[in-house]
């Protein structure tokens, strides 16, 4: 629940500081039409790129485009909360293996447990997972580190489809707006009855916008999902060298 929390708490702060950037595009773009109107083409060429991005995506109308910028906004939101929480889970193993191998030295199970919970990350709960069985026999705290690294493994995934799925989603939606919108330029012509390139052009623009910004959307949150899979990958494979030094230690301690 405070996953979903913090979620929907970076989703509106994005969505608000973006809609304050959108409204306050649109009136200071109304204003400039009304008053400058002959220096259009100069403004034109000194226009930055993000005040050229803004100025394209109110053209682009806010149906789809409104839909596009939900869908990064969102996929940013879980990107950001997956990034924390794997930075968090993130733990030096072999300092933690030293440490457990110490204390199990020193003051048996129940020391090594200790430095477990005083510990964060998900190696560390695996480990105590594991040292929790070690009064029975090795086989036994070999599954319960199995079946809790499954349980991990799971935590880190959480979300990630979220992600894959605007990314999927967001070109989709431009493709769909440059459909409808090149549907709408021929019903123009075909009620015009001619077949004039000034007719249809604002149309078509607007059209092929939506596929641009969808593809750019797409493009920002696979950038991300790549970055959260090697993360992950990264956790686990450092869960599993971990889970097999554990299993190295109990066999020497109980021998």
């Amino acid at each position: 629940m405070k996953r979903l929390f913090s979620i929907l708490a970076i989703a509106g702060t994005m969505a608000f500081g973006t809609v304050n950037a959108t409204t306050s595009a649109s009136l200071s773009t109304t204003t400039t039409v009304t008053t400058v109107t002959q220096d259009s083409s100069v403004d034109e060429e000194n226009l930055s790129f993000h005040q050229e991005l803004k100025k394209r995506f109110i053209e682009g109308g806010a149906g789809f485009m409104g839909i596009v910028l939900l869908c990064l906004i969102l996929g940013l939101a879980i990107a950001i909360e997956r990034i924390i929480f794997l930075n968090l889970s993130t733990t030096n193993s072999k300092k933690l293996t030293s440490n457990v191998e110490d204390a199990l030295s020193s003051g048996g199970v129940e020391a090594a447990k200790e430095v477990c919970r005083n510990t964060k990350g998900p190696v560390a709960s695996i480990f105590y997972q594991g040292l929790d069985r070690a009064d029975e026999d090795i086989d036994a705290a070999e599954k319960a580190v199995v079946a809790y690294g499954g349980v991990q493994m799971g935590q880190l995934e959480k979300n990630v489809s979220w992600i894959s799925l605007f990314i999927a989603l967001a070109p989709m939606l431009g493709f769909m707006g440059t459909v409808i919108g090149m549907i709408q330029a021929f019903d123009k012509i075909e009620a015009a009855g001619d077949m004039q390139p000034s007719l249809v052009a604002g149309g078509i623009k607007v059209a092929l916008l939506t596929t641009v910004f969808g593809l750019i959307v797409a493009i920002i949150l696979q950038i991300f999902y790549n970055y959260i899979i090697a993360k992950i990958d990264s956790i686990v494979n450092d869960m599993e060298d971990a889970s097999i030094n554990l299993m190295d230690l109990l066999v020497r301690y109980k021998k």
